[in-house]
């Protein structure tokens, strides 16, 4: 029986893969395609600005004398006063709404969600294969850990519009789901004796958790740079279109990924806590600097002088945000290659 539930685990997670890869290129085609639809508009918009404008002339004309055309100029202010205050507003609204986006995708967040649900079914299903938690080796850990990923994913469309991040998150899951197969899959086995502990799913299902959140971190920075060299171009008239006009300012993305960081530092933290309290009790000690332990106080100190630097001395822009990609980066590191090629007390890769 135990076979039998994890060759249907793999089989969930072989077609969840195969959805996500399909909603990866639906999300692709959505964000190739802004880019002709903005240009659209922002033509369109050009040209009813030309045509308010002559309408104003002409009214100014018929008027006569300079009274006339000093009341259309008093007008013309006023209603750019109002514009600007209906934009300054909309700059404060905690909520941003996609709205230049295509018909794609709706499609590709069905695709998302209907890949979750498989690929939920399969974690599910290789947990009660093995009788406990899905996490106690590297397969079961990028297996439980992409899911979470997703889920952090839709679940922030509740507080923010961040569709726009599902060809990233897509396209990482399905990436990972491969390797994981290819390379880090193993039977299922009972637990080591150090694992038999209830931190093993306090601990290592928050270290999960953070990893969604700083993955979101990750892909806003990195459209933040994009975004950022974007507008250094528009204002030295390089360049005026493109599919990133649809999406937020460098500005307003970074603000994003710091509070996406936020979050994930402080799961982060009750991470690296957990696991001392977990030490503790299975080796008699909380710190013993095995390389696990050290790599996991790294994370935590890059993101930590990440927080400090941009709150305190002010590192705003490119700077803010290689730091929160160097952050990511390190996570994994410690997830992919320290588990692997590092020997230690947390050596449960199960290769």
């Amino acid at each position: 029986m135990t076979q039998v539930l994890s060759d249907w685990s793999d089989v969930f997670v072989y077609i969840a893969m195969a959805v996500y890869a399909v909603a990866f290129v639906t999300f692709t085609l959505d964000f190739a395609m802004r880019g002709s639809k903005t240009a659209a508009a922002a033509k369109q918009s050009s040209a009813a600005g030309a045509t308010a404008r002559n309408r104003e002339l002409v009214g100014a004309a018929i008027a006569g004398g300079s009274s006339a055309a000093s009341d259309a100029g008093i007008t013309v202010a006023k209603r750019n006063d109002v514009g600007s205050g209906v934009s300054a507003n909309r700059s404060a609204e905690p909520m941003w709404k996609d709205s230049k986006s295509t018909k794609l995708l709706p499609v590709a967040m069905v695709l998302t969600v209907a890949a979750w649900v498989l690929h939920l079914v399969g974690d599910v299903l290789r947990g009660i294969a093995a009788a406990r938690v899905p996490w106690a080796n590297m397969y079961e850990f990028w297996l439980t850990a992409t899911l979470l990923i997703v889920a952090v994913f839709l679940l922030v469309q509740l507080w923010q519009d961040l569709r726009f991040l599902g060809a990233f998150i897509t396209g990482f899951t399905t990436l990972t789901l491969g390797i994981a197969l290819i390379s880090f899959y193993v039977p299922v086995a009972p637990l080591q004796p150090a694992l038999q502990s209830v931190w093993l799913v306090i601990h290592v299902f928050v270290a999960t958790l953070s990893t969604g959140f700083l993955a979101l971190g990750f892909g806003l920075s990195t459209l933040q740079l994009f975004q950022h060299r974007r507008e250094a171009r528009v204002r030295s008239g390089l360049v005026s279109g493109g599919p990133l006009t649809a999406l937020p300012t460098s500005v307003r993305l970074e603000d994003l990924a710091f509070r996406v960081n936020v979050v994930g530092f402080i799961l982060w933290t009750f991470t690296l806590v957990a696991g001392a309290i977990w030490a503790e009790r299975a080796w008699g000690r909380p710190w013993g600097w095995d390389t696990k332990e050290v790599w996991t106080f790294i994370i935590w100190v890059v993101y930590a002088g990440y927080l400090h630097a941009r709150t305190t001395h002010g590192w705003r822009g490119k700077p803010s945000a290689w730091l929160s990609i160097v952050g990511f980066l390190t996570v994994l590191f410690n997830f992919a290659v320290v588990n692997v090629f590092f020997k230690g007390l947390h050596a449960y890769s199960g290769l």
